[in-house]
């Protein structure tokens, strides 16, 4: 195992990974496994296939508590519409309608359970305790982890231990019990594949992901795999595709804006930034998120300039990586406006040599989510 620095986090999981033969890195302040002995292109097909397991107990897990519509204050999405046991995914927005964070919102009898990027816990949970201080009661989750068990085959694992789970739709959750343990289950996940997120005591986390990879069809997975079935999957990277200098309709995260807010009759919308991204969605924005393919071998990385057919300068890759469903390179760049049809060729200049990319539709690989 390369040397960790010790002022690493470790999660509830560390020493199953370590036992699992994971080659541990640095990970948003946490020591986490970025791959096993398998691979990369291993465990990412073994997803597509059957079912990966995935620790992402770095995530925050937030309670809030109080009257749901209070955070709309705070998201674009319709909070106060959200029924017992829906999830919903949303923006925290600032005042000048850029992305804080993206997160997932169930709504459960007690109240709501929010996870947040790793990266932006600990700003997120400030920003929600100070926008909500005199309607809610806002609380980490220090004790819990979260298991992401992801795949065709993952509801088939999940059922025989976690009775309930398989009823589950696409974004709904539930406590339910694995092995006589309290679990908050979501059937939901950041691959484009059925599968389930686990909130799970940290106490039990180990007991609970050796029940799970206890069954033939399941494959660790680590950080390497998950980033590129994240991006065949055409999904946002906080801090990368989305950000404070992003909004919601350049990301074309426009779904993430709710209803109530558009048309004739529209109510006012409450949430930071509204004027601009509510303009935005009506007439457009300068710049939109896109998908593109690169004609070549050569991997594309964040940063690397997209070009037009005259040589302007277009827009930037946020990011991108070789998709191994596909068999090809991928990415995700920020372009003008009027390079984002599908179909429009452009270029990136890798090591200052330029390489034909063309733009897509959005997702590079179909989701399968589990819908009625």
């Amino acid at each position: 195992m390369t040397r960790l620095d010790p002022a690493l986090a470790r999660t509830p999981l560390f020493d199953l990974h370590l036992e699992l033969g994971a080659r541990m890195v640095g990970f948003g302040g946490y020591a986490l496994p970025v791959q096993y002995a398998g691979g990369i292109k291993h465990e990412h097909l073994a997803t597509r296939t059957g079912a990966g397991l995935f620790d992402v107990s770095h995530m925050g897990q937030i309670v809030v508590n109080g009257p749901p519509a209070a955070l709309e204050a705070l998201v674009t999405s319709d909070i106060a519409g959200l029924g017992p046991g829906r999830l919903r995914y949303s923006v925290l927005t600032s005042d000048s309608g850029g992305i804080l964070d993206d997160l997932m919102v169930l709504r459960l009898p007690e109240g709501l359970h929010v996870v947040v990027n790793a990266a932006y816990k600990t700003a997120d949970f400030a920003h929600l305790q100070r926008g909500l201080a005199t309607s809610c009661e806002v609380r980490m989750h220090h004790d819990r982890a979260l298991l992401a068990l992801q795949g065709p085959a993952a509801a088939q694992v999940l059922e025989p231990l976690c009775p309930g789970a398989a009823a589950l739709m696409f974004m709904q959750g539930a406590r339910l019990a694995i092995g006589g343990c309290d679990c908050i289950v979501t059937r939901s996940g950041y691959t484009g594949e059925d599968g389930y997120e686990i909130s799970v005591p940290a106490d039990a986390a180990i007991a609970v992901a050796r029940r799970l990879l206890a069954s033939g069809a399941v494959t660790p997975v680590g950080l390497g795999a998950r980033d590129s079935l994240r991006l065949e999957a055409g999904l946002c990277l906080s801090g990368a595709d989305i950000g404070p200098d992003i909004t919601p309709v350049e990301a074309a995260l426009e779904f993430v804006i709710a209803r109530k807010y558009l048309g004739s009759g529209a109510l006012p919308a409450p949430f930071p930034g509204a004027a601009r991204i509510l303009h935005e969605r009506a007439h457009g924005a300068r710049r939109r998120r896109v998908g593109l393919i690169v004609h070549g071998r050569v991997p594309v990385r964040a940063g690397a300039s997209v070009q037009a057919a005259d040589g302007r300068v277009v827009g930037t890759v946020t990011s991108g990586g070789f998709g191994p469903t596909l068999a090809r390179p991928l990415a995700l760049a920020m372009v003008a406006r009027e390079c984002a049809v599908p179909g429009t060729v452009l270029t990136v200049t890798v090591r200052e040599q330029a390489h034909a990319v063309e733009v897509v539709t959005l997702p590079f690989v179909p989701h399968r989510y589990h819908q009625p």
